[in-house]
């Protein structure tokens, strides 16, 4: 498929992602813009913007993965840098949202740190933000921009789909993730099981029991984003010790730190499926683990914004 790009438009990326980034200018048939991000010895960054920007739609590609923090302030920066070299339009493509987690006060005297990075993107001078699979679907009331929330559920539904495997049934590792499950299962016609559980401490998991038939069937587990794997790991062994045949899982975001990759190496899932909204290192990458691009979808997002077309087609 080929795109119809404006003269005023273009596109960087900075270092938390590049791989997604060049496919999505690959397919775009467009270069990425030249800039340069550098740290200095006590860990201030600066960004040089080595090419002009005024009057330009930017697209600009940053995850906010591993180092988060390290990789928000880049993204910060870059967008005050654009902003004052009289970029016309600063669109955020942040295919993997951070701190989405902290969306509300558990307890007493925590912050909503959620809305706090809203409030600094906007700050910067992003104009419009463009990101898969918020953890929570109510941060995109945190930001007063246009926000294009995509999600990856029919990516990693095609996938399975092709697999054709049988008996299949799909499993919410959690009570929160029911309406993600119920997504892919009523795209794929299969039935829906809970898994219910409850969590004593933080990233510590005890699951309690398995609502809905999966004896005998393929269970596929739905998740968000996997961090420590410690929730899809123990129900996945559950699921096997109360009669599944198999358990794959898969989710948008493979946040895969501690000990995450010790326990889905050494787990009952048979094969992981994640998206490249972050960047797998090597050393994290298993034989198990299968990895889809959304470079696709995020693709045909821009060209919509970029050429004033409609963007909720993407979101069906």
């Amino acid at each position: 498929m080929s795109y119809i790009l404006k003269d005023n438009f273009k596109m960087f990326t900075l270092n938390s992602n590049r791989a997604l980034a060049e496919e999505m200018a690959q397919l775009l048939g467009c270069e990425l813009g030249k800039c340069s991000s550098k740290q200095f010895s006590d860990g201030e960054i600066q960004i040089q913007i080595e090419e002009s920007v005024r009057g330009s739609e930017v697209f600009l590609v940053q995850s906010a993965s591993e180092p988060t923090n390290e990789y928000i302030m880049e993204l910060l920066i870059m967008i005050d840098a654009l902003k004052r070299a009289s970029a016309k339009m600063i669109n955020v493509v942040m295919p993997y949202y951070s701190y989405a987690r902290q969306d509300r006060k558990a307890r007493s005297r925590e912050p909503i740190t959620a809305r706090l990075i809203a409030n600094l993107l906007e700050m910067a001078g992003a104009a419009r933000i463009l990101t898969i699979d918020f953890h929570s679907p109510q941060v995109q009331g945190f930001f007063d921009i246009p926000v294009d929330h995509l999600t990856g559920i029919p990516i990693l539904t095609d996938y399975f789909e092709k697999k054709a495997l049988d008996d299949l049934v799909i499993v919410a590792p959690h009570n929160g993730g029911v309406v993600r499950a119920r997504k892919m299962a009523n795209l794929l016609n299969v039935p829906l099981a809970l898994i219910d559980r409850r969590r004593p401490e933080h990233n510590e998991t005890d699951i309690m029991h398995i609502i809905g038939n999966i004896e005998g069937k393929n269970a596929i587990i739905i998740d968000d984003l996997i961090d420590t794997a410690g929730t899809i790991t123990t129900g996945a062994n559950a699921l096997i010790e109360n009669g599944a045949k198999a358990v794959y899982a898969c989710c948008t975001h493979a946040v895969l730190s501690g000990p995450a990759i010790e326990r889905i190496e050494s787990s009952s899932i048979k094969e992981l499926v994640i998206t490249n909204t972050i960047n797998l290192p090597e050393k994290k990458q298993l034989d198990k683990i299968t990895t889809l691009s959304v470079a696709p979808l995020l693709v045909d997002a821009i060209d919509r914004i970029h050429n004033e077309k409609a963007v909720s087609p993407l979101f069906e």
